[in-house]
C-alpha cells in the first residue's frame, strides 16, 4: 500500500506540492540519512531566519514522505522509521542552534528523542541547559531563556506549509512553572533537593542532542540521580505507583483503547525496561541504555528477563510501535486512539498485514494481554493481610513468645522494645516505617522456626537496624518474602554469617534467585563478566576498586549459602574459595598492569604465589593470603617496574573503600622475610632457597603454588619448587629442625582452657602438616611423586602408598584432618574465638595423630 492510498494527510501535500511526489518515487533508493537532511538545509536554509525554518518544514515534509512510503511498503523496519525522525530532529536542532549562533545552548532530548525512537508526528520533550552560571547569572538566565525560545519558534511555529515538531517542555525542573532554561549547577541542585522518582524514570533516557552536546557533564549529574549505587528494589514501588496513576487518568478520560497509554500498551512495556534499569543500573552499568528494545534484548541476556517474556514482548512493541505510526501517518496527527470509522479501520488493517479489522484487532488484543501478563509478573504484590505476629512488635508479649519457643522470651520482648523505641527506627521515613513494620513480624515467625529462635531474631533485628536507612533493603525484603525466608536461615545459622551481611548487605540480591544462589561457580563465566563490568568503569579508580570487591563479596556470600545449607564439604569450600581468590588475583593483577604510566612490554612476565592456606588450597572465609612476587625477565628496567606493579597490586588488594578489603595479605615468606624486595627475580628466588632458606621455609614451599600471573614464570616457579623439595637432607638435622620449629609454635599458643585446641595443641592440625612436611622433606629426593602439591590427606595417602607409613594410621590421620577441619569451620561459622572442643569428643583422632608423630619423629 501506497502514502497517497493509505494517507489523507500524503495526498493534501502533494495535490499542494507535485514536486514532493519524488519522494516517493526515489522510496526504493533508501531512506533520508543525516548527512542528506544536512546537506538540504545547507543548500536551502542560509539568509534570513524565516527562510531557515521554511527549509526545515519543507525538509520535514520529504523526510515524513519517504519514510511513509518506505515503511509502508515494507521497505524499512521499525529501527529506520524512528532513527530517521530522531535524526530529523537532531539536523533541525543543530541547523536552529548554528544559525542563531550560540551553540553553547545544550538541548537535551528526553523519551524518544533521546532514545533514538521517536514516532512519526511526536512531539519532542526537550530541556535547556547551559554552562555554569559564574558571574552574571541573571543576565545569563534571561540570555539563554530568549535563545530557547527562538529555538521553540524554529521548531513549532505552524505556518501555511506546517511545523517541523511541536516542543514540550515540562520535563525541565519544576515543569511549566520552571525557568526555561537551567544550569548545569542549578539541576544538580534540583536533582539533589527536589528530584521525584517519576523524574528519574523520564531522565533514563536523556540524551544531549547535536554537535555541541555535553553528554559527559550532563551524565555526571544525570547518572548519580537516575541510578543507585546500590540495587534499587524502591524503584519497582514507585514505578508501580506513577503507573496506577496513569491508568485512573486513562480510565477518567476513556483512553482503555488507547495503544500507548492503555494496557497492555506501550508505555508498559517501557515501564518494564526501566523498571530494571533504575533498580540494577547503577549497579551494572551496560544498562545504562536507551532504546527500549536494546534493553530488552540486555535484560534477557543477563537473564533478568526469561527468553520467553522478551520474546513476547519485543514482539508486542514491535507491533505496538508500528500500528502508532500508522494512524499518525493518516493525518499527521500525534494520535494513539484507533479509528472509529469503517474506511480507516480497514486502511489500518490492510497497511498492518491484516485481511480484515477483525482478524486485525485480535492480534492486536493478543499483544496486549501478553504485555499486561508481564507487566504483572514484575509489578504486581500480593495484598498481604495484616500478619498474626504483628501485636508482638507493637508491644511486649513475653508469654506468646514463649509459646512460639523463644526460651528467654523476656529478653527477646527486650530486645524487640529496644528495637522500636531506638533512634534509628524513629528516624525512618514513613515508608520505610511502613516497610519494617510489616517486615518485623514475618521475622519474627521465621526466626521461631531456627534452631536457636532467639539468637536468630537478635542477629535479624541487629541485621534490619543495619539496613534500615536504605529504603532499596527494606523494599527488597517487603517485595521478596522468599528472599525475607532465605535471610532468616542464614543469620539463624550462623553469626559469622550475621556479621558478613551486616559488614556487605550489598549482597542481599543474592537471595532473590535460588537456582543462582545455589548453582556451583562457573568461573569462566563470571571472570568474563567481572572484566567487563570494570572495563565499564575505566578511568575510575574508586568503581573499579568497589566492584571487586563486591563481586567477590558476592561470590562469597553465595558460598556461604550453600555451605550452610549443606551442599557443600569443607574440602569443596576451600576449593572453591581458594579458586576465587586466584581468579581475584589474576584480573586485579591485569588491571594493575595496565595502570601502569611506565610498562616496558605488553604483558608482564610476572607470577603470583601463594603459601599456607591460600597455597594448600585450604582457604577459609576470614583467611589472609600468603604471598611473594616472582618475575622472570632480563629487562633492565624489569626490577623497577616490577616492585610498582607489587606495589600497586598490594595496594589494591588491601585498601579500604566503602565496599571494604578485598584480601587481607601477608608478604612476610618473600625471600629475607620483612627486610627482602617486595618482588624477586626467579633466579634470585631460586638461589636463596637454596643458599639461605631456613628449613621452616623449606616446610612452607611443600604447599606453594603458582596462583596468578604469567604461566611460564609460574612453570619455572614450579619446577625450581620440585627441585628444592627433591634436595637430599641429613634426616637427623631435619627433624630436629622441624621439632624446634614445632615447640615454638606450641609455645606460642598456650592453651590454658580444659578444652582442646583443634589447630595448636599436641596430636591437632598443626601436629599434622608438620608430619606430611616432615615426610616429604626427608623422603622427596628418592620419592618425587611427594613433592605435588595435593593437600595434606593425599600426600598421607601417597606416603603409605611408597611404604613411608603404615595404610591405616594414614587413613586415621587423613580422617583426624577431616573431622579437624571440619569442627573448626563450624565453629568459626558461629563466631568462636578459638576452635576448642571438649577433648573427649576427639580423643580417637588425637591419639591416631600422636602415634603417627612418634613413627615418623620419634618422640612427643
Amino acid at each position: 500500500m501506497g502514502p497517497l492510498e493509505y494517507s489523507r494527510y500524503a495526498r493534501q501535500l502533494v495535490a499542494a506540492r507535485p514536486e514532493l511526489g519524488e519522494e516517493l518515487e526515489r522510496a526504493g533508493e533508501g531512506g533520508w540519512t543525516r548527512e542528506a537532511m544536512q546537506a538540504f538545509l545547507r543548500e536551502r536554509g542560509g539568509g534570513e531566519e524565516g527562510v531557515l525554518h521554511s527549509a526545515l518544514r519543507m525538509l520535514r515534509q520529504r523526510v515524513l514522505l519517504r519514510t511513509m512510503a518506505r515503511d509502508l511498503s515494507g521497505t524499512a523496519d521499525l529501527d529506520e522509521v524512528c532513527g530517521t525522525m530522531s535524526a530529523l530532529a537532531e539536523v533541525a536542532i543543530d541547523a536552529a542552534l548554528a544559525h542563531l549562533g550560540h551553540q553553547d545552548l545544550i538541548v537535551v532530548g528526553m523519551g524518544k528523542l533521546g532514545g533514538g525512537e521517536l514516532n512519526v508526528s511526536s512531539d519532542v520533550d526537550l530541556v535547556f541547559l547551559y554552562p555554569e552560571e559564574g558571574e552574571r547569572a541573571t543576565e545569563k538566565l534571561e540570555f539563554y531563556t530568549r535563545l530557547g525560545r527562538r529555538l521553540i519558534a524554529a521548531l513549532g511555529e505552524s505556518a501555511e506549509d506546517g511545523f517541523v515538531f511541536r516542543v514540550d517542555m515540562r520535563l525541565r525542573p519544576w515543569g511549566d512553572s520552571g525557568a526555561l532554561a537551567t544550569s548545569f549547577d542549578a539541576l544538580e541542585e534540583y536533582f539533589v533537593t527536589q528530584g521525584r522518582e517519576w523524574e528519574r524514570y523520564a531522565w533514563i533516557k536523556a540524551r544531549a542532542l547535536g554537535s555541541g552536546g555535553e553528554n559527559g557533564p550532563l551524565a555526571a549529574i544525570v547518572r548519580p540521580f537516575v541510578y543507585r549505587k546500590y540495587l534499587d528494589y524502591g524503584a519497582f514501588a514507585a514505578m508501580r505507583e506513577l503507573h496506577a496513576q496513569i491508568r485512573e487518568e486513562v480510565a477518567r478520560r476513556e483512553l482503555s483503547d488507547q495503544i500507548k497509554l492503555g494496557p497492555g500498551g506501550i508505555r508498559e512495556i517501557e515501564f518494564i525496561a526501566q523498571a530494571f534499569q533504575l533498580v540494577r543500573g547503577g549497579r551494572d552499568p551496560a544498562l545504562q541504555i536507551r532504546p527500549t528494545l536494546k534493553v530488552l534484548a540486555l535484560l534477557a541476556q543477563k537473564k533478568l528477563l526469561p527468553d520467553a517474556a522478551f520474546d513476547e514482548l519485543s514482539k508486542a512493541y514491535v507491533f505496538l510501535r508500528r500500528l502508532e505510526h500508522r494512524l499518525q501517518y493518516l493525518d499527521d496527527a500525534q494520535t494513539h486512539e484507533l479509528p472509529e470509522g469503517t474506511e480507516d479501520r480497514s486502511l489500518v488493517a490492510r497497511a498492518m498485514g491484516f485481511d480484515s479489522w477483525d482478524a486485525f484487532r485480535a492480534a492486536l488484543e493478543a499483544h496486549r494481554a501478553r504485555v499486561s501478563s508481564h507487566f504483572e509478573q514484575v509489578f504486581s504484590v500480593e495484598e498481604v493481610p495484616k500478619h498474626s505476629l504483628a501485636p508482638l512488635w507493637a508491644g511486649s508479649e513475653p508469654a506468646r513468645l514463649a509459646q512460639l519457643g523463644f526460651r528467654d522470651a523476656a529478653g527477646t520482648a527486650s530486645r524487640l522494645a529496644a528495637a522500636r523505641s531506638g533512634a534509628r527506627y524513629a528516624g525512618l521515613p514513613q515508608a520505610s516505617r511502613a516497610r519494617f513494620d510489616a517486615l518485623i513480624p514475618r521475622i519474627i515467625e521465621e526466626s521461631a522456626a531456627r534452631e536457636d529462635p532467639d539468637a536468630a531474631l537478635a542477629r535479624c533485628l541487629e541485621f534490619m537496624e543495619t539496613v534500615s536507612r536504605r529504603a532499596a533493603y527494606l523494599a527488597l525484603l517487603d517485595e521478596h518474602p522468599a528472599a525475607l525466608e532465605r535471610l532468616a536461615q542464614l543469620l539463624g545459622a550462623s553469626s559469622w554469617a550475621a556479621e558478613y551481611l551486616n559488614r556487605h548487605p550489598i549482597v542481599l540480591d543474592e537471595l532473590l534467585d535460588a537456582r543462582a544462589l545455589f548453582a556451583r561457580p562457573d568461573w569462566n563465566a563470571f571472570a568474563r563478566e567481572l572484566r567487563h563490568q570494570l572495563a565499564a568503569r575505566q578511568g575510575d579508580e574508586e568503581r573499579q576498586m568497589d566492584w571487586l570487591r563486591e563481586a567477590h563479596h558476592a561470590q562469597v556470600f553465595r558460598l556461604l549459602a550453600q555451605d550452610l545449607s549443606g551442599v557443600l564439604s569443607v574440602e569443596q569450600l576451600a576449593d572453591d574459595l581458594s579458586d576465587l581468590a586466584d581468579l581475584m588475583l589474576q584480573v586485579t593483577l591485569e588491571l594493575c598492569w595496565t595502570q601502569l604510566r611506565i610498562r616496558h612490554r605488553d604483558e608482564p612476565h610476572f607470577a603470583i604465589v601463594g603459601y599456607g592456606k591460600l597455597g594448600g588450597k585450604e582457604l577459609g572465609y576470614a583467611s589472609d593470603l600468603d604471598l611473594i612476587f616472582l618475575y622472570d625477565d632480563s629487562d633492565d628496567r624489569a626490577p623497577e617496574i616490577y616492585a610498582r606493579l607489587a606495589q600497586r597490586l598490594s595496594r589494591w588488594l588491601t585498601s579500604r573503600t566503602a565496599a571494604g578489603v578485598l584480601f587481607d595479605i601477608d608478604l612476610r615468606l618473600r625471600p629475607e622475610g620483612g627486610s627482602g624486595l617486595l618482588v624477586s627475580s626467579i633466579d634470585a628466588f631460586r638461589r636463596y632457597q637454596r643458599e639461605s632458606a631456613w628449613t621452616w621455609e623449606h616446610q612452607a614451599l611443600t604447599r606453594a603454588r603458582f596462583c596468578a600471573g604469567e604461566a611460564t614464570v609460574g612453570a619455572a616457579f614450579e619446577e625450581d619448587r620440585r627441585a628444592i623439595l627433591r634436595t637430599e637432607r641429613d634426616e637427623a638435622k631435619l627433624r630436629g629442625d622441624v621439632v624446634s620449629m614445632r615447640e615454638r609454635l606450641l609455645q606460642g599458643h598456650p592453651n590454658e582452657s580444659d578444652l582442646f585446641d583443634l589447630k595448636h595443641d599436641r596430636g591437632g592440625m598443626i601436629d599434622i602438616e608438620f608430619i606430611v612436611q616432615m615426610l616429604v622433606l626427608a623422603h622427596a629426593h628418592r620419592r618425587p611423586e611427594l613433592t605435588a602439591n595435593r593437600g595434606n590427606i593425599a600426600l598421607l595417602k601417597l606416603a603409605a602408598k611408597v611404604g613411608l607409613i603404615p595404610g591405616d594410621s594414614a587413613g586415621a590421620v587423613g580422617d583426624a584432618y577431616r573431622e579437624f577441619r571440619r569442627r573448626q569451620h563450624r565453629l568459626r561459622l558461629n563466631g568462636a574465638k578459638y576452635a576448642r572442643v571438649p577433648a573427649a569428643e576427639v580423643q580417637g583422632y588425637i591419639d591416631a595423630t600422636r602415634a603417627l608423630w612418634r613413627r615418623v619423629f620419634g618422640k612427643e
